[in-house]
């Protein structure tokens, strides 16, 4: 495995947790919730709250992002990539005409119109 695919794993993996960081933390309008009672859950995170380690682990992974989509598309600029047939339109194109084969045309019996045969009325 290259260092372009590890990145890009470890790329999708530090994004899809950052999405689930950021979708996790509660707003800045949340605090007037925790005076009826609503802020019963922050105490699983410490006397903090949860607001200290969720956005420090929001901050972490977001820098993580940018440096390996950074890193991602500095490797990527240096590579060169083969040029495809239809983006070289300077070179001629060949051109071929189809060859029917004699044999693979069916021939008729019947060479004239007179060897139809005539009813004859009578």
């Amino acid at each position: 495995m290259s260092l372009y695919e590890i990145l890009l794993v470890a790329y999708l993996i530090v994004a899809i947790m950052l999405i689930g960081f950021v979708l996790i933390q509660q707003g800045k309008g949340a605090e007037a919730g925790a005076s009826f009672g609503a802020g019963g859950s922050n105490t699983v995170f410490g006397s903090s709250g949860s607001g200290n380690f969720m956005t420090r682990t929001t901050a972490i992974l977001a820098t993580l992002f940018f440096l390996i989509s950074l890193i991602i598309g500095g490797i990527t600029t240096g590579a060169n990539t083969e040029a495809d047939e239809f983006q070289n339109i300077e070179a001629p194109v060949e051109a071929t005409i189809p060859v029917v084969d004699e044999s693979d045309v069916p021939v008729s019996d019947q060479t004239d119109g007179n060897d139809v045969p005539t009813s004859d009325p009578q």
